[in-house]
């Protein structure tokens, strides 16, 4: 009996002497790390369990350390804390912490449901995915008409349209919203003009927010007007247009506008455009309507259809479809 309390006080003391003179609970911690392979040895409690794998302890997250010795340990933890036992309290864990991620459940923040939509892609880069709706496939028009409804009159050629002088815009009978765009377009070989009279189009987003198709290959012209540019708003953030005769490849993602039941605006329209496989507009906000005088102003509308423009030359245009969004 006297070897067992001689064993328990001489045991408590040498853990108390390892941690006397820190302050510190990570103090005290590495302090009984450092000197325990010296000593007999205690069980360790965490948070009220027996700890099994001591390199599992972070030292800067104990909130308390404590040294009981055989008597009072053996109270609270019977015979596993009969010689004594060290008794660690964790700091409270704060959300958004590291260890609060750590005792998450993973499969929490897992979403199976609804499924993602299967779609099969294009065979080749800038083919139209099974989910498309292709407004122009090279054969006919029959996806679009003329201003006032009638027919469109644009010249449908080599698998391609080109617009015809005088004829006026032409438009899709299908009226849209937010979408994903592929449209390919072709300056003529045959230069005339210069600026703003050289192979000048235009694509009109909802018939109201135009994306400049222009010759800006060398032609100079003001930035917010050459090819890639919404117009008068937003200057492309770069020109890698093609020199005349090369079909331009144009990929764009657009979010329509939203107003409220009095008309305000509540989001803006924004359009991201990559124009021959490099990025020109990145997230752009639409200012609203395209005005080539003076500053654009929203007006409410709904859906609207995709429009080309008629500027008087004869730029052509193939290979377009959209996806909804």
């Amino acid at each position: 009996m006297k070897k067992t309390i001689w064993l328990v006080i001489i045991t408590s003391a040498f853990y108390s002497a390892c941690i006397g003179q820190v302050q510190s609970p990570a103090q005290k911690y590495n302090a009984l790390n450092l000197r325990v392979n010296n000593g007999p040895q205690l069980p360790y409690f965490v948070d009220g369990k027996e700890l099994t794998d001591q390199s599992s302890v972070d030292p800067n997250n104990i909130e308390k350390l404590e040294v009981l010795n055989g008597k009072e340990a053996a109270k609270l933890y019977g015979a596993k804390g009969k010689n004594g036992v060290v008794v660690i309290t964790t700091k409270p864990v704060v959300k958004g912490s590291a260890r609060w991620r750590e005792a998450l459940d993973p499969a929490v923040t897992e979403i199976w449901e609804p499924r993602v939509k299967k779609i099969t892609a294009g065979v080749k880069a800038g083919d139209a995915p099974s989910d498309a709706i292709v407004l122009f496939d090279g054969k006919d028009l029959d996806n679009w008409i003329a201003q006032d409804g009638s027919e469109a009159k644009w010249e449908v050629n080599d698998g391609a349209f080109t617009v015809v002088s005088g004829s006026g815009i032409i438009k899709t009978k299908q009226a849209f919203g937010d979408i994903q765009l592929h449209i390919e377009w072709r300056s003529p070989t045959q230069i005339v003009g210069e600026g703003q009279g050289r192979g000048n189009s235009g694509i009109f987003l909802q018939e109201r927010y135009e994306l400049q198709v222009l010759d800006s290959h060398e032609s100079q012209t003001y930035s917010n007007g050459q090819a890639g540019a919404i117009y008068k708003q937003s200057a492309p953030l770069a020109n890698p247009v093609r020199q005349p005769g090369e079909w331009q490849v144009c990929d764009v993602v657009y979010t329509a506008p939203t107003f409220s039941e009095s008309g305000r605006v509540i989001n803006p329209a924004h359009i991201t455009v990559f124009l021959n496989g490099v990025i020109v507009q990145n997230h752009t906000e639409i200012r609203g309507p395209t005005e080539y005088k003076g500053l654009p102003v929203y007006i409410a509308h709904g859906k609207g259809a995709l429009v080309l423009q008629d500027h008087g030359n004869p730029v052509s245009h193939r290979n377009i479809w959209v996806r909804e969004l």
